[in-house]
């Protein structure tokens, strides 16, 4: 049965990625970047890994925003927030499950973009970090961490409601106003849902942060502006003087590692509230 499902899966896929946008240098890129790895040690961090091979690419947003009709977009020269997390995230399950093509890691990025790993239009991506969240939980790709206590001592509670209160920021759903109840819909099925996470005054230099948050994490910058559950993605980086983000930032328009600390950078920004953390299975 389990070889079955696994066929039934395979074949999705293949004809779901008969639709995609990619170009000739993302393809030769992946398969590089795969075929280097191969060969180092199985103790690496491969998030950290893959994530360094991107510092100073140019912070471009909205590059899934491309075709009226959804399909897979790849890009890898050109990267946010969301896209950093997720062409990393692709690249380390290939290698845990020893896929080396730039087709596996394709298959890595619909697997864990879309509900249920299905491209079924635009209301299928998984818009909001907490739900792209849930669904990779249950796809048994991460973990969120929520303890111990301290340092998780804050409850977020979702409300998220942005994207159908300003359908005019969303190419998709301005052409297309029929997919606003969608959206609302999956924002629906969030609200009330509460998760523990890292309160800013508490993103310090201690032993407890050092146990609770590791190398390579997905650090999830919770915020309080109305109708968003996250403001900020990126990965945990330990450094002598503290915890820093590896990020696609927006203020210095590339990827780059915060020569701040997160402490400080969270400070920095009035509506962020913490940190939530999330881990990718082994």
């Amino acid at each position: 049965m389990k070889r079955f499902v696994i066929i039934i899966i395979g074949v999705v896929l293949s004809l779901t990625l008969r639709a995609q946008t990619v170009e000739e240098a993302d393809t030769q890129l992946v398969n590089r970047l795969l075929s280097e790895a191969r060969h180092l040690p199985a103790t690496t961090n491969f998030q950290l890994h893959f994530a360094r091979q991107f510092l100073g690419r140019p912070y471009v947003a909205h590059t899934l925003e491309v075709n009226r009709e959804e399909q897979l977009v790849v890009n890898t020269r050109e990267l946010d927030c969301t896209t950093l997390v997720e062409n990393v995230v692709a690249l380390t399950l290939c290698m845990q499950r020893h896929l080396y093509t730039a087709r596996d890691f394709m298959n890595a990025l619909v697997e864990m973009r879309y509900r249920g790993g299905i491209i079924d239009g635009y209301a299928s991506r998984l818009h909001y970090f907490t739900d792209w969240i849930e669904d990779n939980t249950r796809k048994g790709l991460v973990t969120e961490q929520q303890e111990p206590i301290p340092p998780f001592n804050g409850i977020q509670t979702i409300n998220v409601d942005y994207m159908s209160q300003h359908p005019q920021s969303y190419r998709a759903l301005r052409e297309q106003p029929s997919l606003v109840p969608l959206i609302k819909a999956s924002e629906d099925s969030l609200r009330g849902r509460q998760y523990r996470y890292i309160p800013k005054q508490d993103v310090r230099n201690t032993e407890a942060m050092r146990r609770a948050v590791h190398d390579g994490d997905i650090i999830a910058i919770t915020c309080n502006k109305p109708g968003l559950d996250i403001a900020h993605l990126g990965f945990a980086v330990w450094r002598q003087d503290g915890l820093h983000l590896l990020n696609a930032s927006q203020l210095h328009k590339k990827v780059v590692e915060e020569p701040m600390t997160l402490g400080d950078y969270l400070k920095k920004h009035p509506s962020h509230t913490g940190i939530r953390i999330v881990r990718i299975n082994k």
